[in-house]
Order: C-alpha cells, then structure tokens, then sequence
C-alpha cells in the first residue's frame, strides 16, 4: 500500500522532471485529493526600489504574479493534460512568491451530505444572516472556519495518519 507522502514525493518529482527550466525555482508543494492535483512552485520577487510603499510593492507582486502565470501558461497546460491523463485527476497551479502565495483556478468539487435538523439549523442561520447566499455556501464557510481555527489539531490529525500509514506499510502481509 502506497502512503499519501510517497504518493507526494512521486508526483513533485514528476512535476519536475516535466516542467521546463526556469518555470519554477523549485516545486514548493504538491497537494492531492481523490480530484485533483494542486501544484506550488517558488518564483523569484520582483525587484523593488528600496522606498517602495506597501501598496506599491503589493501592486508590483500582484502584476509580477499575473505576468508569470500568462507566460508560463502553454507550459504548464501541456504539463498538465499529461499528468491529467495519466493519474486521472485535474491539475492545479500556484505559486509561492516571497511570503504570498496565490492559487490559480482549481475545482469547486460538489460534496454530500446528510444534516439532522440542528446542524441544517445552523446553516439556515448562516443564510438568513446573510453570511452565505445557500446551504451549500454555508457549509462551506464552516469548513473554511473549522480549518482556519482548528490547524494545529489538524496538523496533529495529518501526522497521525501518515503515522497509520507507515505503520500499515510495515505492518505484516498475508500472501
């Protein structure tokens, strides 16, 4: 059984086997789900005047992003129809760039459900409140919430399942 860190390590050298030169500085992340591939790769910062505002240099980061993702763009495409039809999942790009990072389109994956009246309560609430315009937004906006809030816990939960994982890839095997 192949672990999620293996199938990581597998898929980062395989985007950078693939990828021209100076696409990338490095692939800083690779993320995958049953859907989709997301790939981060470092880019150098634009150069700043030493005096440059904060609304300057974030205006110079925002264009210095755009413009790599318009020339890297055939790139990329080609890179990821290959990899789309060999592991079967969508490919997405972002980059990181000095302490910003930005993704660039990815998929809005629909996912199911089944809610007790206490919990459709609360995404009602949310609607009515003009925090979501539907259930499905609310329930998104509390994943995004439970995620933003909750990260050390789930970095806890990541570690010991990629601990299952090992211990089940050493673990004994019937034949």
């Amino acid at each position: 059984m192949t672990t999620q860190g293996e199938v990581v390590a597998k898929l980062r050298c395989w985007f950078t086997d693939r990828l021209p030169d100076g696409v990338f500085e490095e692939i800083t992340d690779v993320v995958v789900d049953r859907e989709e591939i997301t790939v981060i790769g470092r880019i150098p910062p634009p150069k700043l005047a030493k005096d440059a505002s904060e609304a300057e240099c974030a205006t110079a980061m925002d264009r210095w992003i755009k413009e790599f993702r318009e020339r890297t763009r055939d790139a990329r495409i080609a890179v990821a129809r290959e990899a789309e039809h060999l592991f079967g999942r969508k490919v997405s790009w972002g980059v990181r760039c000095g302490d910003r990072k930005q993704v660039f389109t990815t998929l809005s994956v629909p996912v199911m459900t089944r809610l007790r009246q206490p919990e459709r309560q609360v995404l009602d609430l949310l609607v009515d409140a003009g925090v979501a315009r539907s259930r499905s937004d609310a329930l998104a906006w509390c994943v995004r919430l439970v995620g933003k809030h909750a990260e050390s816990w789930l970095a806890d939960l990541r570690e010991a399942v990629r601990q299952v994982e090992r211990v089940r890839a050493i673990g004994p095997h019937t034949d």
